[in-house]
C-alpha cells in the first residue's frame, strides 16, 4: 500500500484550466484510465484519467480552482507497483503516509516544479531557510506564512506587489505567477478604465436592479460563454465590418447530395450540406487569396497564409465553439464530411483540444438547420472573413420563360474592410454561388 500523487497531464496546448467537476467521493475506487475530475479550458472540457488502479484518499484541488500542467490534483492509495509511463510521470512526487501535511519549503520549490508541493512535516519555512536567496528583503520575511514559492515572491518584489493582497488560485490557495500577473493587470485596468472609456467614446451601461420588475435569477456564465462574449466585443470594436448578401441555387446540389445516401451508409459517413459549403469555401479561398490574409501586429504589414484551414461554428450546450478543419483545399468531399462529423461530435461532447480550434483562416457559420432568412456574422479576428448561411427555402425563380421552384440558400459574407475591398468580396461571393449552384465545378 502506498500513496501516489496524481498531477495534471499534458493539456494539448492550454496553459491553465479550471476544475469544473470532481468525479469521485473520498474512498471511492477508480480503475486505470477512470475519470478523476473534469477540467475546462477556454473552449473545451476534458477528463483527467487515473494513471493507475487505486482508491481516492483526497483531492488536492476544489471545484473552481485553476490548475496547469504538473499541478498536484489528487492522492490515490494503490497496492500496484507500476513501471508504466503513466507512473513515471508521477515521479516528481513521493510516497507518503496519509497523515503527512504537504507544505512546500523554498529549497524544494527551487529544485522542483513550482506547481507541485513536496510532502514534508513542517508548517511554514523558517526565515533563515530563505535568507540565502538573493534580494530577500525584510518585508518579505514578515510575509513568510503566505503560500508562495521563491520565484513567485521574486516576481512580486520586482512588480512591487504585496502578496497579502493577491488571491491564490493554486492548490490549497497557493499563489502562482499567473495570480501575481493577473493582479497587476486588474490594477492597471481598474486605474485606466474611466480614461479608456472617455477616449473611446463608449458610455457605461447602467446597472439595473431587475428584481424590482419580477422574479429573477443570477446565473454564472460558463468559461466558454465569457470567452465568446469577450471575443465578440473585441472583434466588433476592432474590425471595420462590411457584410455582403447573395443567394445560391442549391437545387441540383441538394439532389446530388441525396443521391449519395446509399454510398454514405456504406462508408459510414453522413454527408451534409456543410461539407459542400466547406469544399466551396476552400476552392474560393485558393482563387481569392486576399481572404487568406491577417494584419500583422505592427499595423504596417499583412501576413499572407499559404495554407487553407476553415473553422466551422458549432452550437453546444456549453456555448459556441469553432473547431478547425485543416488543409481543406487538398481534401475531397468525403474527407471533409468525415472531419465535419468528427469535430462536431467532439465539440458537443466537450472533448475538443485547444489545438483543434487553432489555425483557422476563414469561418463558416451555418444556421440552416435552425432557421432564419439571414444574419450578419461577426468576423473572427485575426481572420479576414466569415460566411453566414441561413435556412434554404423553395422560391419561384424566372428561367427566361416561366417561374420554376428552386431551392435558394441565403448567404452573408462579412469581411475586414482593412484587408478586403468590395471588389474582392464580390468575386469571392460570386465564386461561392457558382460552386454551390453547379457542383460539377467542385471537381475542376
Amino acid at each position: 500500500m502506498s500513496i501516489k500523487t496524481v498531477v495534471v497531464p499534458d493539456l494539448g496546448g492550454a496553459e491553465s484550466v479550471d476544475v469544473i467537476e470532481l468525479s469521485l467521493a473520498i474512498g471511492d475506487s477508480v480503475e486505470l484510465e477512470g475519470s478523476l475530475l473534469v477540467l475546462e479550458s477556454d473552449k473545451a472540457t476534458m477528463d483527467v484519467p487515473s494513471p493507475f488502479d487505486g482508491q481516492l484518499v483526497k483531492y488536492l484541488v476544489s471545484e473552481g480552482d485553476t490548475v496547469k500542467v504538473g499541478d498536484a490534483i489528487a492522492e490515490l492509495e494503490t497496492t500496484s507497483n507500476l513501471g508504466s509511463a503513466n507512473e513515471e510521470a508521477q515521479e516528481a512526487t513521493s510516497d507518503t503516509p496519509s497523515v503527512a501535511i504537504p507544505v512546500e519549503t523554498p529549497v524544494e520549490a527551487e529544485q522542483s516544479s513550482p506547481s507541485i508541493e513536496q510532502p514534508v512535516l513542517a508548517k511554514t519555512p523558517p526565515v533563515d531557510a530563505i535568507s540565502d536567496f538573493e534580494d530577500i528583503e525584510q518585508g518579505e520575511a514578515e510575509q513568510e506564512d503566505i503560500y508562495a514559492g521563491p520565484s513567485v515572491r521574486m516576481l512580486a518584489r520586482e512588480l512591487g506587489v504585496q502578496l497579502g493582497a493577491v488571491n491564490g488560485s493554486g492548490p490549497r490557495g497557493r499563489i502562482l505567477r499567473e495570480d501575481v500577473n493577473g493582479y497587476v493587470k486588474a490594477a492597471l485596468v481598474e486605474g485606466s478604465t474611466s480614461e479608456q472609456r472617455a477616449t473611446s467614446g463608449i458610455p457605461d451601461v447602467p446597472v439595473i436592479d431587475f428584481s424590482q420588475f419580477g422574479v429573477v435569477e443570477t446565473v454564472k456564465m460558463t468559461k466558454i460563454q465569457k470567452i465568446t462574449a469577450a471575443n465578440m466585443q473585441r472583434n466588433w470594436l476592432n474590425v471595420p465590418h462590411v457584410t455582403q448578401f447573395d443567394e445560391a441555387d442549391i437545387t441540383d446540389m441538394d439532389s446530388f447530395r441525396k443521391s449519395l445516401k446509399r454510398e454514405s451508409e456504406v462508408r459510414g459517413i453522413r454527408i451534409s450540406p456543410v461539407a459542400f459549403l466547406i469544399k466551396a469555401i476552400g476552392i474560393a479561398l485558393q482563387e481569392n487569396p486576399v481572404f487568406l490574409r491577417s494584419l500583422a501586429g505592427d499595423g504596417e504589414h499583412f501576413v499572407q497564409k499559404n495554407y487553407c484551414n476553415v473553422g466551422m461554428a458549432v452550437d453546444t450546450p456549453r456555448g459556441l465553439v469553432v473547431p478547425v478543419i485543416r488543409g481543406v483545399s487538398d481534401m475531397g468531399l468525403w474527407e471533409i464530411a468525415a472531419a465535419v462529423t468528427e469535430l462536431a461530435g467532439k465539440a458537443r461532447e466537450g472533448k475538443l483540444k485547444p489545438s483543434d480550434m487553432q489555425g483557422g483562416c476563414f469561418t463558416l457559420s451555418s444556421l440552416g438547420a435552425i432557421g432564419g432568412n439571414g444574419f450578419t456574422p461577426i468576423v473572427n479576428a485575426p481572420e479576414a472573413g466569415i460566411l453566414g448561411v441561413s435556412n434554404a427555402k423553395i422560391q419561384p425563380v424566372w428561367d427566361g420563360e416561366s417561374f420554376q421552384p428552386r431551392l435558394m440558400l441565403p448567404l452573408a459574407l462579412s469581411y475586414d474592410h482593412r484587408l478586403v475591398n468590395g471588389g474582392d468580396a464580390g468575386r469571392f461571393m460570386t465564386q461561392i454561388v457558382k460552386l454551390l449552384s453547379d457542383v460539377r465545378h467542385l471537381a475542376l
